[in-house]
């Protein structure tokens, strides 16, 4: 598979990990990342349909995940989504708390992107 053929977010097995305990806890889940300050750029666990996407965000990925029934969304904002679009997003888990209403806070960890460019 090619670099622009590959997916544009992807997830580490430790966010893997995480997202089927999550699952078990809350049922199905999505991701939002609005590009905001502080843990508002880093990207934001809810229970699916519990924040509300509009004509601003954009489904950037549909996530698969073993162990995981449905694919998990990852919505972005608009705006974002152009600035970070020749770049892969890998989400990923680190120990520590964010501030926010994202499911893993209480896990003591929390979900941060990292990322590559892609394409010439």
């Amino acid at each position: 598979m090619s670099a622009e053929d590959a997916p544009p977010v992807e997830l580490t097995p430790a966010a893997a990990d995480l997202l089927r305990r999550l699952r078990g806890l809350h049922g199905p889940l999505m991701f939002h990342q609005s590009g905001g300050c502080c843990d508002g750029s880093a990207p934001m666990c809810y229970q699916d349909g519990e924040f509300r996407t509009g004509g601003s965000d954009v489904l950037l990925a549909s996530l698969g995940v073993d162990g995981v029934a449905e694919r998990i969304p990852f919505w972005m904002s608009r705006s974002q989504s152009q600035v970070w679009a020749h770049t892969r997003l890998i989400v990923d888990v680190v120990e520590g708390r964010g501030s926010g209403f994202s499911l893993e806070a209480p896990e003591g960890v929390r979900f941060l992107i990292r990322s590559r460019l892609v394409g010439g």
